[in-house]
């Protein structure tokens, strides 16, 4: 069997919080649970979202929180050779092609995309679209169970490289997952909806696919999920706090000895203790009440 290699990814957007946390440290616990490698990547491929300084900050947050991850970090940013590359094999392939249509033309399209009849002549302001299979994609979720999507009755073909000249998150997070030759992908279930098109991308470039876990969603009190677009509060100064609040909403409450003990004793703990297959039945994990809206 391929030894297990998993990730985490996030995104540059600002600091991590309570929810990027707890899917840092399921997919830690998940890997080191299977002597496994893990890996940390940047997804800065969308530099509009960026904020200056948070890909850094983000970095310091995990290594503070015990969280180390086993080789050099990769930037998405630091890839576009190899995006360009995909993006030419799967135009060479026919999988792939060139699209003038907008958002708001396909708005008047009702949304769907009307496929590869509409292709056009390669030019810089043209984006590329992955035309996409009449069937059903499929996969089996770790926690999710059995998942299908039929993607020509959703929005039809994607842009896998926008106009602008960036290239999509679909296209990129797939790519590098094949490059780093993932195994497992844990990570929170606002991103299923992503997987198909992510692994419709590595079909058609003849890569293997990663198995998923989708955990969760983390939400407040008001059922908001946590993220930093909803303006959620960064993690506080004390790590093993901060790590201790997060293991026990994993299904993980460190035992009273171990309250304030540092964040490696606290995950030597829970390693040998991790088991996935519990969050399978919650379709969400409510966060601690702050006393802020």
């Amino acid at each position: 069997m391929t030894a297990y290699r998993g990730r985490f990814a996030p995104t540059p957007s600002g600091p991590l919080h309570l929810g990027s946390l707890l899917v840092a440290v399921a997919s830690y616990l998940d890997a080191r649970s299977q002597g496994g490698t893990w890996l940390v990547r940047i997804d800065d491929i969308d530099p509009p979202r960026e904020v200056p300084g948070a890909a850094t900050m983000q970095l310091h947050q995990l290594a503070a929180h015990g969280l180390h991850w086993d080789e050099q970090e990769r930037y998405q940013s630091q890839r576009h050779p190899a995006y360009q590359a995909a993006v030419e094999q799967l135009l060479r392939a026919g999988h792939a092609f060139h699209c003038v249509l907008s958002r708001r033309d396909l708005t008047t399209l009702g949304g769907r995309h009307p496929g590869p009849a509409c292709a056009v002549s390669p030019a810089p302001d043209r984006a590329v679209r992955l035309a996409v299979p009449a069937r059903p994609i499929r996969f089996d979720d770790r926690l999710q169970g059995p998942q299908q999507l039929n993607l020509a009755e959703q929005e039809g073909p994607f842009v896998i490289r926008r106009r602008d000249g960036l290239f999509a998150y679909q296209l990129a997070c797939a790519l590098d997952d094949a490059d780093d030759s993932i195994t497992d992908v844990l990570r929170g279930v606002d991103l299923l909806s992503s997987t198909h098109r992510q692994l419709h991308v590595l079909d058609c470039l003849g890569r293997p696919r990663p198995r998923y876990g989708h955990l969760p969603v983390l939400v407040d009190h008001y059922g908001v999920k946590l993220s930093k677009s909803a303006g959620s509060a960064a993690l506080t100064s004390n790590v093993s706090a901060n790590l201790q609040q997060t293991l026990a909403l994993l299904g993980l409450p460190p035992p009273r000895e171990l309250h304030g003990a540092p964040c490696p004793a606290l995950l030597a703990w829970a390693i040998p203790r991790w088991r996935s297959s519990t969050l399978a039945a919650c379709q969400r994990i409510t966060a601690p009440s702050t006393g802020r809206r």
